[in-house]
Formats: C-alpha cells, sequence, structure tokens
C-alpha cells in the first residue's frame, strides 16, 4: 500500500529551525512532482513550496529564502528545511506527491497526501 508519513514537527522558538520529512513507502518507482502546504487554524490550505520536477522549484512569497524543498530519490523521501521561523508558521505542514509505483505487475501513478505534522512556532 503507498502512503506518504511526515515527520519532524514540534515546537520551536522564533528564528529556529526544523527539517520536516515525508517518506514514501509501497512499491515506489518515483517521485515524480512533491509539495509542501499548511493550514493554520481559522485559515484555509496555502501552497508553501513544490518541486515540479526536473529542479524546478517554487516557494509562497512568505517563506522565500527562509525554506528549501529538497529530495532524497534512493530513499523516496522528499524535505522542507525551515530556518529563521516566524510565529506566522504555526500551522499543520502536509506534504503531497505524484508517485508511480507497481500495483499488482503494473505502472500506476497517484498524488497521494501525509497525515500532516503540526509545527508550533512560540517563545
Amino acid at each position: 500500500q503507498v502512503q506518504l508519513v511526515e515527520s519532524g514537527g514540534g515546537l520551536v522558538q522564533p528564528g529556529g529551525s526544523l527539517r520536516l520529512s515525508c517518506a514514501a513507502s509501497g512499491n515506489i518507482l518515483s517521485i515524480n512532482a512533491m509539495g509542501w502546504y499548511r493550514q493554520a487554524p481559522g485559515k484555509q490550505r496555502e501552497l508553501v513550496a513544490k518541486d515540479t520536477g526536473g529542479g524546478s522549484t517554487d516557494y509562497a512569497d512568505s517563506v522565500k529564502g527562509r525554506f528549501t524543498i529538497s529530495r532524497d530519490n534512493a530513499k523516496n523521501t522528499m524535505y522542507l528545511e525551515m530556518n529563521s521561523l516566524k510565529p506566522e508558521d504555526t500551522a499543520v505542514y502536509y506534504c503531497t506527491a505524484d508517485l508511480s509505483f507497481l500495483n499488482r505487475g503494473y505502472i500506476d501513478r497517484n498524488d497521494y497526501w501525509g497525515q500532516g505534522t503540526q509545527v508550533t512556532v512560540s517563545s
């Protein structure tokens, strides 16, 4: 069964750093495109960063220069490095990925979401 499992959230002081991880499990062949979203209480889910493949990345203006999206294809794992964190970065962070995988001997492809991990920036 294909799934994304997130880790790395927690409580950090303003100015601190965290690295979120998102591991894809199952018969994964490739991570095609991937992204990180976040949702703060009372707000809509918003795109934080995306990697559309081929080295192309994009970031929300609010995190440019502070956050970095990356991947380790050998480990089928995606990362979001977050530096200079601010209280307004507090939210539940979700990873999403367009994955190719083996499904009963056939190559299949679908989008998946992680379960979410809480990031709280507070002194």
